[in-house]
């Protein structure tokens, strides 16, 4: 990972593990992510999503009609931004459909730890739960796997500073 230091203010650059570590219990603080995809005209668009953050990846749902699913469908690349306790965070990268049965289970029995009881549909391709959130459209749910390819972090308490941090391919 190539880190740059964008802090004006003689900041030292933030290390990725200050914001990994929140990420990690970051569902357990009640933090919305906001997603931003790109209409096929070039106009964003920007949804809040639950995601979870599991071994250096985004995952979130997403109905299939939703604004944000068919603009993935046409163009993966996105971004995720959150504010963590102590940390604003933007990431860019890009979201790809997960329908491999065996990631699918995983997450829904994260998404089912958190509180929100996720199962694996009956086409073994989708998430079903009793409920989602209104904006996630009817059941069943793709599952999304966001890849970071970039991230942006800006202190909002002791030790200041931003960073920009640039994931390996």
């Amino acid at each position: 990972m190539e880190t740059t230091n964008l802090d004006a203010y003689g900041h030292d650059a933030l290390p990725w593990s200050r914001a990994e570590r929140q990420l990690q219990v970051s569902v357990a603080k009640d933090l919305t992510h906001f997603l931003t995809t790109v209409r096929a005209d070039g106009r964003p668009h920007v949804a809040g999503i639950g995601a979870l953050w599991i071994d250096g990846r985004f995952y979130f749902t997403s109905g299939d009609g939703t604004r944000k699913s068919r603009d993935l469908a046409e163009r993966d690349e996105c971004v995720i931004a959150v504010k963590l306790p102590d940390l604003d965070l933007v990431v860019e990268g890009t979201a790809t459909r997960v329908t491999d049965k065996p990631t699918l289970d995983r997450l829904a029995k994260a998404f089912e730890a958190q509180g929100w009881p996720a199962t694996v549909d009956e086409a073994e391709t989708a998430l079903t739960a009793p409920y989602s959130a209104p904006s996630a459209g009817p059941a069943p749910w793709s599952l999304y796997e966001f890849t970071p390819s970039r991230a942006f972090g800006v202190a909002t308490a002791e030790p200041h500073g931003a960073t920009r941090w640039d994931f390996a391919a």
